[in-house]
């Protein structure tokens, strides 16, 4: 992924430097586990781990790999130019390529998912905390586009935040699903290698033994990874589009922290655009770009073939470090955004009283008349707000069918704000707990 996007903690798990640090440990655990059970001298287990602070020389490993085509074998090669070659004889014993990188990939996974749920916990709270200091900051909700009841503020966080925690709790669910490693040799069969070396290596890398491998892990397992990751970001394009509609110049009901020197336009100098909200967007598509190749990956030719390697290649690093600059803009976004309450209020009343129709509606129905009836009262009325700019209490007070069924004390209750408010703890409870 380009720098512009990225986050130095998720980008160092996808460096070269990190990925032949876990081949290496993978290699030197392997070898331990082989010692053991008396397959190789234990000296020369040890004498691997000679390598332990070694910093492995990427430029070299690619000259090697230049020539053998093989990046396992280059690494191996160059190991054995560390610890020598009588002591690297024993290296890989057993063992196929994509025990390693199999592996390998999964280890990368479950530590850039540890980083991705620090992001979410981030969110999480960002979230929590607007939607506590929202909580009763009256907005109107919309369907459509189109103004329909009051809401608050605070639920608008809340329902963000309760989103955004099933995709917490999915993301735990996915680190599990790739913590597997496979140490199990050629097509799987453990023919020329021991379980139990596996379930030491696994053991030692924070990983649990593939049930059953091929010659790969299965790529069910990555699919679902990805599709995870793939919903997280559509939820963090669904809270982004949001605040690109409140930011609207015709809504600001919110937007962003616009900071001291910052420009919206090389043309414009009044503007102050969502161009944060709006890149959210953007990486949203990006990391959702993963997910069909990822399910594509499942399908491959008996126990092995390697057309899944280089969408690997890609998707691993590139998905995961979009999400994570991703997951902690928004956090900074969420954490500053500007919120306007008396905006949201004049928006609320541009219609003057017309977002009361419902109780209305409701109201003439429980007075004895039919629905239709009703219907069709409430909605004359209404059409003089919308096409008049007639105040909606106001034609219903002076409409004879409207008040042969209500009296005017009556419909004016029907405009209590504190009406639509009644059960936001109610609500609040349910997501945040007691």
């Amino acid at each position: 992924m380009i720098p512009r996007y990225s986050r130095p903690d998720m980008v160092a798990i996808w460096s070269p430097e990190t990925k032949f640090k876990i081949w290496f440990e993978i290699e030197a655990h392997a070898c331990d586990a082989q010692a053991a059970i008396g397959v190789i001298p234990k000296a020369n287990a040890e004498a691997v781990w000679k390598a332990r602070d070694v910093t492995f020389d990427v430029a070299r490993i690619d000259e090697i790999e230049a020539v053998t085509k093989h990046d396992v074998i280059a690494f191996l090669t160059h190991l054995a130019e560390h610890i020598g070659a009588d002591d690297a004889r024993f290296v890989h014993q057993g063992m196929t390529s994509s025990d390693v990188l199999d592996t390998t990939l999964n280890v990368q996974l479950v530590r850039a998912t540890d980083l991705l749920l620090v992001g979410m916990d981030r969110v999480l709270a960002a979230l929590k905390s607007r939607a506590m200091e929202h909580k009763d900051t009256v907005r109107i909700g919309r369907s459509h586009g189109i103004h329909a009841e009051p809401t608050t503020m605070g639920l608008t966080f809340a329902r963000f935040y309760a989103e955004m925690e099933r995709g917490h709790a999915r993301l735990v669910a996915a680190r599990a699903e790739v913590a597997t490693g496979a140490v199990s040799g050629a097509v799987g069969t453990f023919a020329n290698i021991d379980p139990s070396v596996e379930e030491h290596v696994c053991k030692m890398m924070g990983l649990s033994p593939e049930p059953i491998s091929t010659q790969v892990i299965p790529r069910d397992r990555h699919a679902m990874f990805f599709a995870t990751l793939g919903v997280i970001g559509s939820s963090i394009e669904n809270i982004a589009t949001e605040i690109r509609h409140m930011q609207r110049t015709e809504v600001l009901e919110a937007e962003e922290f616009f900071s001291p020197g910052q420009k919206g336009s090389s043309a414009m100098p009044h503007k102050r655009n969502p161009v944060l909200s709006e890149n959210l967007t953007g990486l949203a598509r990006l990391v959702r770009m993963s997910v069909v190749p990822a399910m594509e990956n499942v399908t491959l030719w008996h126990e092995r073939d390697i057309s899944h390697s280089s969408v690997e290649r890609a998707i691993g690093p590139d998905t995961t470090i979009t999400l994570d600059f991703a997951l902690h803009r928004l956090a900074g976004l969420v954490e500053k955004l500007v919120i306007y309450p008396e905006n949201m209020l004049a928006n609320m009343n541009k219609f003057r009283g017309l977002v009361m129709s419902q109780r209305v509606l409701l109201a003439l129905t429980q007075a004895g008349v039919s629905r239709e009836d009703s219907y069709r009262l409430v909605q004359r009325n209404a059409m003089k707000v919308w096409e008049k700019g007639a105040d909606f209490k106001t034609e219903l007070l002076a409409d004879a069918e409207v008040t042969a069924a209500l009296t005017p004390a009556e419909i004016e209750e029907k405009f209590d704000l504190g009406y639509h408010t009644k059960h936001v703890d109610t609500i609040f409870r349910r997501v945040f707990g007691a």
